[in-house]
């Protein structure tokens, strides 16, 4: 799990999207994509080099009026093995 005071940022060469095909916002990089939800989406777009995972955790937070700590640093996580995001 990514330390809630690591930054983290997407990929250089990966990018949010929406598909209109499908219908819903993706994550594209060079080999893929990864097709988000809504709660994904609005993860990514406050990965941006700025803001810490408890940050990102604590606006979501605000948002959805819920705890999100444990969901955003699993998302992170998950994307961060498969080498899409950056938590240093």
């Amino acid at each position: 799990m990514p330390a809630a005071e690591a930054v983290p940022a997407l990929w250089r060469l990966a990018r949010l999207d929406h598909d209109r095909v499908r219908g819903c916002p993706v994550l594209l990089y060079p080999e893929g994509v990864v097709l988000l939800n809504e709660s994904g989406a609005a993860i990514l777009e406050l990965c941006d080099g700025h803001r810490s995972v408890s940050g990102i955790a604590a606006e979501l937070g605000r948002r959805y009026g819920a705890d999100v700590r444990g969901d955003v640093a699993e998302f992170l996580d998950d994307l961060a093995a498969r080498e899409l995001v950056d938590v240093g």
